[in-house]
């Protein structure tokens, strides 16, 4: 797996020091309000352990994203097959970032990395973007990414209504 590099990001694989700020990031409630709650740290090694084997076994996946300045673990973000009850098939993309990164443009940054590397590496026909429907900040990164909503499949999936919006690939 090769990292993704933007002018202040780099999307990487999960390292065991990312623990500690994952870990922070999933017990707090604001970052977690449209994920169903909080996760204990047990539950956020086994979802870092997750994405480790995702990408190891794909070379892409969702890539722990660090802000280059710093050397600070902002969150995640990548692609990832949509999930077997999604009301569409394909590759999604999202992010999750800590509170404290919030307002600085890296959600968009860093989305706009796993678009290219969608599009241009893996040659997608499509990207999928899911979220909570009441989720307005994930809603403005989407339409600053060029996706539209597609209302017609807009589900429930037992936490939370969830909107759907797509992006095809421009040289297709």
């Amino acid at each position: 797996m090769t990292d993704l590099r933007t002018d202040r990001l780099i999307l990487r694989q999960w390292r065991d020091d990312d623990l500690d700020p994952w870990a922070a990031l999933n017990a707090d409630p604001q970052v977690r309000e449209f994920f169903g709650g909080t996760l204990t740290r047990e539950e956020s090694l086994a979802s870092m352990s997750g994405f480790r084997a995702g990408i190891a076994e794909r070379g892409w996946g969702w890539w722990a994203v660090e802000v280059a300045a710093t050397g600070t673990l902002a969150g995640l973000a990548g692609l990832d097959p949509t999930d077997p009850g999604a009301p569409i098939e394909g590759v999604e993309i999202g992010w999750r970032l800590s509170r404290e990164t919030w307002g600085f443009g890296y959600a968009t940054e860093a989305a706009r990395a796993c678009l290219a590397y969608g599009f241009d590496t893996l040659n997608l026909p499509e990207i999928v973007a899911i979220a909570a429907a009441g989720n307005t900040r994930s809603h403005a990164v989407m339409t600053r990414l060029g996706m539209i909503h597609d209302p017609a499949l807009d589900f429930a999936d037992g936490v939370m209504p969830s909107v759907v919006y797509r992006l095809p690939n421009p040289a297709k």
